[in-house]
């Protein structure tokens, strides 16, 4: 084996069956910055960017970078920003090797490297997949304007921790500079995304604003620069998105595997299914790629399309990921082999898309369908328990939501508050029939700290310390439910639970 590395001076040698970038990496220029240079974003806009320079868009490089580890940055930068992409099915394996990331930042090393990047005038669009915890929400949806981080980048706005003080003080030189604003095109799983991203934005220049109202800097107020808050209000883009591709952890096997193939080694390929979505809201004032050449979608309101892949994708995955950690299926092709899961998922579903937009045109029978499939798939190897992280954060949004909307509608929402029950479950059974840190979650410290409770008291005091459905007239149906659903998880585990809901337990 080869200790040569993937990088600009291996590409020619690859072999033939590897696509590679045939475009001059050398003149391409940035126009993108990416925070969150994670394998998600690899496996998917980096890889829509990359056929757009491969179509001669050559002002549309990445800048990628990474909020908090080095880790991406160190496997990548000494293979010049290449990585493989294996695109995995359960008939066989493509490898692609991706060039559209063009150089990778560490913002804790270097905060003033970052803000050149975004403040540099050829940036006109602003990327993020940074998962939702990192968009620092307080319980009730807005800003969480106490966290440490927080309070820090609004004191210290030249050496901002967080995405909000990048963005905010990024855009602050930019108004100053007189350079247009860049688009800011949020790519996480978060309700309406760029509208929530951009009042979370909003309410972050307010404070700055109001920092900078009352410091007495007479230069400062003169300059306008504490009006930020409405710069960004009225004169920034915020374009919602809704993405979808399946990218389970890459594993030394896989790493080894890919280096037999490529003849050379890659630090950090990335692992994917052949299904890839995005769907992106067309406002893009500073301009945009040509994305809808390549499968992009390009509407006016994402709004549809994000509630049927939050609801139907995203919440069947946590109900797999959560059920099939308490049935020992340690990956979600082996979970949703198991008729009484896959069973589970039709009820799910049946619960959910009535509490989808019905004039939108959503052709649900079709997307379920299509993600029957790609759950089937064995060589994709997604681990329940990579899915099953951040759950206080993910379930609002993936299931609250939808139960509190059949509430509304006079219908019950069983199917889906066990899933918030399994995920209670799971938490409780880390350290016991589960690994200690299987999965972490933001509030894992305060779930130790309820110790043992009954089932009433446990839900109630989770559904506090996460938000659920707070202050809903429906709080305490929502409770009672996951209550009954965790009671019998504790006394007879998935099969008791599922059985109340009319569903057998046998696998193959």
């Amino acid at each position: 084996m080869t200790n040569r590395r993937l990088s600009n001076s291996t590409l020619k040698a690859l072999p033939a069956s590897v696509a590679a970038p045939r475009y001059d990496r050398g003149g391409v220029a940035p126009g993108i910055v990416h925070l969150g240079v994670g394998a998600f974003h690899r496996a998917h806009q980096a890889a829509y960017v990359d056929d757009c320079l491969a179509a001669g868009e050559a002002d549309w490089g990445i800048v990628g970078v990474s909020l908090r580890s080095p880790d991406t940055r160190d496997a990548l930068a000494p293979q010049d920003g290449l990585y493989t992409l294996a695109i995995r099915s359960s008939i066989g394996e493509e490898l692609r090797v991706v060039g559209s990331i063009l150089s990778l930042l560490v913002a804790p090393e270097d905060p003033a490297a970052v803000l050149a990047a975004l403040t540099d005038q050829r940036t006109r669009i602003v990327t993020l997949t940074i998962t939702e915890k990192a968009y620092l929400r307080a319980a009730g949806g807005g800003l969480d304007s106490t966290h440490p981080d927080i309070v820090h980048d609004l004191a210290s706005p030249q050496m901002p921790r967080t995405a909000h003080g990048f963005l905010t003080e990024a855009l602050s030189r930019r108004r100053a500079a007189g350079i247009q604003p860049f688009t800011v095109l949020c790519c996480d799983n978060l309700p309406a995304n760029g509208a929530t991203l951009h009042r979370l934005l909003v309410e972050f220049a307010a404070l700055r604003d109001s920092r900078l109202a009352t410091s007495g800097d007479a230069r400062l107020a003169a300059s306008g620069d504490a009006r930020l808050a409405a710069h960004i209000a009225d004169g920034v883009a915020f374009p919602s998105s809704m993405v979808d591709r399946i990218v389970p952890a890459t594993t030394d096997a896989d790493r080894a595997r890919i280096a037999v193939e490529l003849g050379v080694e890659d630090a950090w390929p990335v692992m994917t299914e052949p299904f890839c979505q995005w769907v992106v809201e067309d406002d893009f004032p500073a301009g945009r790629p040509a994305w809808e050449k390549f499968g992009v979608t390009m509407v006016g309101d994402v709004g549809p399309f994000e509630d049927m892949k939050l609801r139907l994708l995203n919440g069947s995955h946590s109900a797999i990921a959560y059920l099939g950690l308490l049935s020992g299926d340690d990956t979600v092709d082996r979970a949703f082999a198991d008729p009484a899961i896959r069973q589970f998922v039709d009820g799910l579903w049946a619960e959910a898309i009535p509490t989808l937009p019905q004039d939108a045109g959503l052709d649900t029978a079709g997307y379920t369908a299509q993600l029957a499939e790609r759950y089937s798939n064995t060589a994709l190897a997604h681990r329940t328990a990579q899915i099953a992280n951040d759950g206080s954060q993910k379930l609002p949004q993936r299931i609250v939501a939808s139960a509190l909307d059949r509430l509304g509608a006079g219908d019950p929402p069983a199917h889906l508050m066990l899933v918030v029950a399994a995920w209670i479950a799971a938490c409780e059974a880390r350290g016991k029939t589960l690994p200690e840190a299987h999965f972490t979650d933001p509030i894992d410290a305060r779930l130790t700290a309820l110790g043992s409770r009954p089932a009433d008291e446990t839900v109630t005091a989770i559904f506090d310390l996460a938000g659920f459905a707070k202050d809903h007239s429906h709080r305490m149906t929502l409770i009672d439910l996951t209550a009954a659903h965790l009671e019998r998880l504790r006394r007879g585990g998935t099969a008791a639970a599922l059985a109340a809901l009319g569903i057998g337990s046998e696998k193959p």
